[in-house]
């Protein structure tokens, strides 16, 4: 039996965790990975929250038990969340990021939530897990670098008149492929383990494992290129809007992969035991991402299309690009991300590729990063401090 005081917890910290499901739905990850196709009007306001949706719980079912594991148990050593600890870590973080929705302020829910857990495992007495630290601060600081970097190339290179375009989308399209054909799914692992499709390809060749991947990804490529080609001989505006679409459906499940586990994390602590499987979190968690993005994504999606109908479809494709690969490379690596830090480095990076600045604001930026850093050392000092504080009281 449970008793009433654990129950109210477990309650409080659900609400807390289905919040930030739905913060997050509802906001970045919800709203910009269809926004360049809607604003090259290649699919609607509603048809593209609905997507958002889906391939978010998709994604948040089939890719996030690795953030959520890394949120929940990597982040402090030494210790494990109690009820109470993870309980308070899901409020602050989901008070900070309902703060930052209603004052305008740019709050990142990767940073909260990372610094709010911090905190109050390092208040129960627990170490710094430094190791993880050093991974997730080098992520976070070669996104700006490596997306923008990637996304002003690929801009570059697609605007450059020297260069067919109907030759060097499709290459574009091959590389996303190559990437896709190694992304892990846990429907093709074995139980509790996740497989590629190129893994799944290769089993059966009587090839090495290294040789067989090699083929079956090398062969995904050229066939996503050569799919992509077909379609831009034939009408090269209509091969475009199309490969906005499915990298718009590709970000999108990333997103779920790499998002949710910033809500359900650090609920595992408190679920697992009472015989909950990570799978049921991820669920729970995934359909709080589908809310959110059904019922307050559309509005951010028309809004931010008509910044994304300014980029065009060259610019938006090299932005969703990059996005892609960095939020696939956060979820192999267990990394909690800030989409908005992917998103906003990759449409700067291709902004760039128009000369000028392509209108980006110097000092927007720096306040948006100052925002950042105050997230997160402002979730540590108070999770630290709240839980100090619960513990002299009870």
């Amino acid at each position: 039996m449970v008793d009433a005081a654990t129950l109210a917890t477990l309650l409080v910290a659900g609400l807390a965790s289905m919040f930030m499901a739905w913060a997050i739905g509802a906001g970045s990850s919800g709203s910009t990975p269809f926004a360049p196709a809607v604003g090259a009007n290649a699919i609607s306001v509603m048809r593209a929250g609905f997507f958002v949706g889906l391939l978010g719980l998709l994604g948040a079912v089939l890719q996030g038990a690795n953030v959520s594991e890394a949120v929940g148990r990597e982040l402090i050593g030494g210790v494990s969340l109690t009820p109470t600890a993870a309980t308070l870590a899901l409020i602050i973080a989901a008070t900070l990021v309902a703060i930052g929705v209603f004052t305008g302020y740019p709050i990142a829910t990767a940073f909260t939530v990372t610094g709010a857990v911090v905190g109050v495992g390092l208040a129960m007495g627990g170490d710094p897990a430094w190791a993880k630290y050093r991974e997730i601060g080098a992520l976070w600081v070669l996104t700006p670098f490596v997306g923008g970097g990637i996304a002003y190339a690929t801009a570059r290179t697609l605007r450059n008149d020297s260069w067919d375009e109907q030759a060097t989308v499709p290459v574009l399209a091959g590389l996303v492929g190559v990437i896709l054909a190694n992304v892990e799914f846990v429907v093709l692992g074995p139980p509790g383990e996740g497989a590629t499709i190129a893994q799944t390809i290769a089993g059966p060749l009587p090839l090495s494992s290294f040789v067989g991947q090699a083929v079956a990804t090398l062969a995904l490529g050229v066939l996503a290129g050569l799919a992509l080609y077909r379609d831009l001989r034939v009408d090269a505006d209509r091969g475009q809007r199309r490969f906005l679409l499915v990298m718009g459906g590709l970000v999108a499940f990333s997103a779920g992969g790499s998002q949710v586990g910033l809500a359900v994390g650090p609920m595992l602590p408190l679920v697992e035991p009472r015989g909950v499987p990570v799978t049921a979190a991820l669920v729970g968690g995934g359909l709080g991402l589908l809310v959110g993005s059904w019922t307050g994504a559309p509005r951010m999606i028309k809004a931010i299309a008509q910044d994304y109908s300014s980029l065009g479809p060259r610019r938006s494709i090299a932005a969703l690009i990059p996005s892609f690969a960095i939020a696939q490379t956060a979820v192999f690596f267990g990394i909690p991300v800030s989409f908005n830090e992917i998103i906003v480095s990759s449409i700067i990076g291709s902004g760039y590729a128009a000369g000028g600045g392509g209108g980006v604001s110097a000092g927007k930026m720096g306040y948006t990063v100052l925002a950042w850093i105050g997230s997160l050392i402002g979730a540590i000092v108070v999770g630290y401090a709240g839980y100090t504080g619960v513990s002299l009281v009870f």
